[in-house]
């Protein structure tokens, strides 16, 4: 969708009440700032009160809102700015961290913070197969980075370690599920790291 004041997608989709009426305004993040400073009365902080569906909450500064933007996920590194672009997490761990801004977000979407009906069958055929609690699955998320980092650091000790550390869980799901572990070499010659 298209800015409604210029060619710029837009990012900011605004609803107001109006004396009953329902207006919904759709910006690019330029022409929302400007709208939003100008329609919005100033509070006693300094900053306009912005309601920005979903965007920015009542009272939030633009400054608020660029602090938040740099708020990280600290297992996978994905920014509030990025989701609020891509409109998609990183990981199961963005759930916990960004908790108190995504809250708002899908209560308003889906009317409830709580998942009511049939969960999905967990056999995606991914391998290894993963586990039913999203605890493990940041766990080995942040293995992962960790791992990437010290590669990237040249400390490869410390990736070696991340990768057997890696392997132990999921040899433990795959145990979990009757599967035997895959054969590897002692000296992880066959290793992809």
């Amino acid at each position: 969708m298209k800015c409604q004041q210029c060619e710029k997608p837009a990012v900011f989709h605004i609803t107001e009440l109006e004396s009953g009426d329902v207006r919904e305004v759709h910006l690019c993040e330029d022409h929302a700032r400007a709208y939003l400073n100008q329609a919005e009365p100033v509070e006693e902080g300094g900053g306009p009160a912005a309601a920005g569906g979903g965007q920015l909450a009542v009272g939030q500064t633009a400054d608020d809102l660029a602090l938040l933007d740099k708020k990280a996920c600290p297992m996978c590194g994905i920014t509030f700015f990025e989701f609020r672009n891509q409109g998609r997490l990183g990981c199961a761990h963005d759930y916990v961290h960004f908790e108190k801004e995504l809250e708002p977000l899908i209560a308003n979407i889906h009317g409830s913070t709580q998942h009511r009906g049939r969960r999905p069958a967990r056999d995606t055929g991914a391998e290894p197969p993963l586990p039913e609690a999203t605890d493990e699955l940041t766990v080995v998320i942040g293995l992962r980075r960790s791992m990437q980092e010290a590669i990237a650091c040249e400390d490869y000790e410390k990736a070696r370690e991340d990768r057997d550390a890696i392997r132990g869980i999921e040899d433990r799901w795959l145990r979990d599920r009757g599967v035997p572990s895959p054969p590897r070499r002692p000296d992880g010659a066959n290793d992809e790291t």
